[in-house]
């Protein structure tokens, strides 16, 4: 059975960073920081002066693994124990499920908890509930 690792400086630090991004994003932008929305808005855009900042958040995102590296000589260890196609199959699901809920975990849960959002104050105790009735079924009823 797989065990997940136990990290609360590295949860603490990664939550901080998030949470100091979506202030800086709200101060300097406006903007909530969703990244479902930011990549949506990046793909599917409608006003190309968002086009800079969008690209710039997900180029980021993408970029810091091999900028981890470059400063700690190591990359993050990952392992995943499920196979590719679950991994895309489980992506289409959290896009569909992001796109019914008007948002993601990060939009909803760092920025419209704090912005006392009623929608996300329905939303992210769904999430909550739904991920951890998803990992009790998977590792305790269909055993993987």
């Amino acid at each position: 059975m797989f065990e997940t690792a136990f990290t609360p400086i590295q949860s603490l630090g990664g939550g901080a960073l998030i949470g100091l991004a979506a202030v800086l994003l709200m101060l300097g932008l406006g903007r909530i920081f969703g990244a479902t929305g930011v990549l949506s808005g990046l793909i599917f855009f409608e006003n190309r002066d968002e086009l800079s900042w969008r690209a710039a958040l997900v180029v980021g995102m993408i970029l810091a693994p091999p900028l981890l590296f470059v400063v700690t000589g190591s990359m993050p260890t990952l392992t995943i124990p499920v196979n590719p196609a679950m991994i895309v199959i489980g992506g289409v699901i959290v896009g569909l499920g992001a796109s019914l809920g008007s948002g993601c975990t990060s939009g909803h849960g760092v920025c419209g908890l704090s912005r006392l959002s009623a929608r996300s104050l329905v939303a992210v105790p769904t999430f909550m509930l739904t991920g951890a009735v998803t990992v009790f079924l998977i590792r305790h009823v269909f055993g993987g």
